[in-house]
């Protein structure tokens, strides 16, 4: 049996790190424990964290804001666990998640491992429609959380874990923001270790509650990963630049009405025909049918937001300079 310390990064999220906490209270597992970094929030949730006290084995950090990249560090360097384990504060950890993982751990020896996520029965409908389009076969979300992933199986920051060999041999993240999370997980792959999918081992994650939000939050997954293959050239797939061809060719098509009518209308048939996909397949995961028609909405948003993050920054000043935000 493993012991693990989960470190989560909240940056003025309390009523998020009430409903988390939680849920890691009703874990079957308990060898565990909690490390809360305030990064440099305004309003804090420590007197929440301390409510916490009988319920969890929990520490709470403040510390002035470095970004999540770098709150994480400060939490390994205080972490006590053998693995450590990484969730964003907009998580809800299900009853088995560390029973699961610990019984994995057991019979697989990995470097690092990941989870899906998922939607929970509580969220609103737009959580559930975003959640859909994270998660989908028909956009860049169907690459993360699946056996079918493309290439080495890359954890990512909301649901994450490392052995604390990893974290010696890495010393964590070299970016606090833009990919810390890819950058960090091609760095472990390419230091030798594996790294594996524990498919049963998902979060609920709520991600953004309004569309404006969620675009931004594309926008700047785009931007991420143009600035990490400045890091490691190659790393930029053919499948990653999707969202691009899709952008494009979505503008492209607008175009047409201009000077081209049966170009027009072959576009419009092929984007009906792909969000017809969208819905039908959404209707299947989902069982909803308000979910299924806001799922085309969130799967647009996703696909076109991410597009535009990668042509910008693509196009942007810094060429092929690293952006190593803080």
């Amino acid at each position: 049996m493993n012991f693990y310390s989960v470190v989560i990064p909240v940056y003025n999220r309390p009523d998020e790190v009430r409903e988390l906490l939680e849920s890691l209270a009703s874990q079957t597992f308990k060898h565990f424990e909690v490390l809360i970094i305030e990064d440099g929030s305004k309003d804090s949730c420590e007197e929440i964290v301390n409510s916490f006290k009988t319920a969890l084995d929990i520490h709470y950090y403040f510390k002035e804001n470095s970004g999540q990249g770098f709150t994480r560090n400060y939490g390994f360097e205080r972490a006590k666990g053998d693995y450590f384990i990484v969730f964003d504060s907009d998580c809800l950890i299900p009853p088995s998640y560390f029973e699961t993982v610990d019984q994995f751990l057991i019979n697989n020896s990995v470097g690092a491992f990941g989870g899906p996520d998922a939607a929970h029965n509580s969220f609103t409908t737009l959580q559930k429609a975003i959640s859909y389009s994270m998660t989908s076969p028909f956009t860049t979300g169907g690459i993360r959380g699946n056996k079918k992933h493309v290439g080495k199986f890359h954890p990512r920051s909301f649901n994450m874990g490392i052995s604390r060999d990893v974290y010696e041999a890495t010393k964590g993240y070299k970016l606090t923001r833009m990919g810390e999370d890819i950058e960090f997980s091609i760095r472990v792959i390419n230091s030798g270790f594996s790294t594996a999918l524990i498919e049963d081992a998902f979060v609920y994650h709520k991600r953004r509650t309004s569309i404006s939000q969620f675009y931004k939050q594309l926008h700047f997954f785009g931007r991420a990963r143009i600035n990490v293959n400045r890091f490691f050239p190659g790393e930029l797939k053919t499948v990653h630049l999707l969202p691009a061809f899709f952008t494009l060719g979505f503008l492209g098509w607008l175009t047409t009405m201009l000077w081209n009518e049966d170009l027009f209308r072959l576009g419009s048939a092929v984007l009906s025909a792909f969000f017809l996909l969208i819905l039908v397949h959404s209707l299947m995961k989902t069982k909803s049918l308000k979910v299924g028609v806001i799922s085309l909405l969130t799967s647009f948003v996703q696909l076109f937001a991410y597009g535009m993050g990668l042509i910008s920054e693509k196009l942007s000043p810094r060429g092929n300079q690293p952006f190593a935000q803080k």
